[in-house]
C-alpha cells in the first residue's frame, strides 16, 4: 500500500529495508517483493501487518499471538514460526516478547512499528519532545533510506542524541526528517535501557528497553494529514508521532559488517522490547 504508516503494527519477517528486494543465502539468490523503489521494506507487499495472527488470551494483562509464515511467502525461504506476546506491566510497562523458529536458514529481523507522541493535544507534532539515544554510532544512508554499508560517529552532528535533545533542534539539517538506524552502545543481548523520551509540557517521560544491537528513530516524515478516521477525528499532520523500532540493522543480508541476522533449523529467535512510563 502507497503511504502505508504500518500503524502500531508487528513487523516481519525482516523489518525495514533490504536492498533492491534480493540477498544470497547458502549460494542460492533469492527475490523478495519490490514494495519500496525497488527494495523490500516490512517484509513486502503482504508483510507480517497484513496477515490474520492467532490470538490467545494469557491473562488480563497478556496477549499471545502466534503466525506461521510459509516456505515462499513474500519470497523468504523456511517455515518460520512467530509468537508474539504483549503484556502490560505493574510498572507501567508494556513489554513485547517475540520467538521464532525456522525448518530453514533464513533472515529475520522482526519489530514494533509502535507510534508515540507524549503531548496533549491532536494537533500536536514530536518536534518538542526531548529524546536520548544511547549510541555513539549510526549507520549512513543513501537517497533510498539503504545503508552504505559504513558505521560511522554521531558525536557534534543533527544525528546526535547522546544526550537528551529537542527533536526539533536539528531535523532541519537531515534531508527528509529522521528515518535512520542508531548503532547501540550496548553489548551482547542483555535486555538494557536504550532510548527515553520526554515531553515537558505534560511531563510523560517514556523509557525504551531491549535486547537488539539497533533502534531505527522515525520522525513521522511520511504523515501529512490526509489519513481518515483517526484519533479524534482529525488528520496526523508530519511528524505527528514517532517510532523508536527495535531491530537489526537494516539491509543486514547483503552487509556482511553488520550483525547477524540469518536463523537456522535448531535454533529460536528471540527478541525483548520494553515501553516503560512515568512522568516527571
Amino acid at each position: 500500500q502507497t503511504g502505508n504508516p504500518y500503524f502500531n503494527a508487528l513487523i516481519g519477517r525482516y523489518g525495514n529495508r533490504i536492498a533492491a528486494g534480493k540477498f544470497t543465502l547458502d549460494g542460492k539468490a533469492y527475490k523478495l517483493a519490490g514494495n519500496n523503489n525497488g527494495n523490500s521494506l516490512h517484509g513486502g507487499n503482504k508483510g507480517y501487518d497484513k496477515v490474520v495472527w492467532t490470538a490467545k488470551k494469557l491473562s488480563d494483562s497478556s496477549i499471545q499471538l502466534n503466525y506461521l509464515s510459509k516456505d515462499g511467502e513474500e519470497g523468504y525461504p523456511g517455515n518460520l514460526n512467530v509468537q508474539v506476546v504483549y503484556t502490560l506491566t505493574p510498572d507501567n510497562e508494556l513489554k513485547l516478547d517475540y520467538t521464532a523458529t525456522t525448518d530453514k536458514a533464513t533472515p529475520v529481523n522482526l519489530t514494533s512499528h509502535c507510534y508515540f507522541n507524549l503531548s496533549a493535544g491532536a494537533d500536536s507534532t514530536l518536534l518538542n519532545h526531548q529524546l536520548e539515544i544511547a549510541a555513539d554510532k549510526y549507520t549512513p544512508v543513501n537517497a533510498q533510506l539503504i545503508p552504505t554499508g559504513k558505521i560511522e560517529t554521531v558525536k557534534g552532528g543533527p544525528m546526535d542524541f547522546t544526550a537528551a535533545k529537542q527533536i526539533g533542534k536539528d531535523i532541519a539539517q537531515v534531508t527528509g526528517g529522521y528515518d535512520h538506524n542508531w548503532v547501540l552502545n550496548k553489548t551482547g543481548n542483555n535486555l538494557e535501557k536504550v532510548a527515553s523520551l520526554y515531553e515537558p509540557n505534560s511531563g510523560r517521560f517514556m523509557e525504551v528497553l531491549t535486547t537488539e544491537p539497533g533502534l531505527q528513530f522515525y520522525s513521522g516524515n511520511f504523515l501529512d494529514g490526509t489519513l481518515t478516521n483517526t484519533k479524534g477525528g482529525k488528520g496526523y499532520p508530519k511528524h505527528a508521532a514517532l517510532c523508536l523500532e527495535t531491530q537489526h540493522f537494516p539491509d543486514s543480508p547483503n552487509q556482511p559488517s553488520f550483525p547477524n541476522t540469518i536463523l537456522k533449523p535448531g535454533e529460536t529467535y528471540r527478541q525483548t522490547t520494553v515501553y516503560k512510563f512515568s512522568t516527571k
